[in-house]
């Protein structure tokens, strides 16, 4: 069986840390896979939050997530902090991918517990279509002052 392998690019410019709830673990004591693409999304809002927008309002049009991919690589359990690294690539004239880097502290040693890459396309939620990706939104994700 085929299994997702996801290509992280080299740098990241934005972190986050989230602590794990106890809402966040399933019945194998651990977090669950519903709850680690929310971990990605409350990342997402953060990284937004960072350059001044929201997943409602990226220089005045939205966004809408249209595929996601996660590859599992280690646990994350309650009490947890988890740090989430989150790029930007592949831009095109609709939208971007966003690749988030999910890791943990053991011992002052980084464990990786996942990977994960989002698409996020600009859309008009009124006229129900999708809408270029804003030029300064690009400007701001590629700057090197982030």
């Amino acid at each position: 069986m085929d299994r997702v392998k996801i290509d992280l690019p080299n740098s990241f410019r934005f972190s986050t840390k989230i602590p794990i709830r106890i809402s966040d673990v399933n019945y194998g004591g651990h977090v669950g896979n519903d709850s680690f693409l929310a971990l990605i999304q409350e990342a997402r809002i953060h990284f937004f939050k960072h350059h001044e927008y929201s997943e409602l309002n990226l220089e005045g049009c939205s966004t809408i997530m249209v595929d996601a991919a996660i590859e599992f690589k280690a646990e994350l359990f309650y009490g947890d902090e988890v740090e989430i690294s989150v790029a930007v690539n592949n831009i095109s004239k609709l939208g971007f991918d966003l690749f988030y880097l999910l890791e943990k502290s053991v011992d002052n040693t980084k464990i990786i517990c996942g990977k994960a890459k989002t698409g996020i396309l600009c859309y008009d939620y009124n006229l129900k279509k999708k809408v270029p990706l804003p030029e300064k939104a690009v400007a701001k994700f590629t700057s090197s002052s982030i």
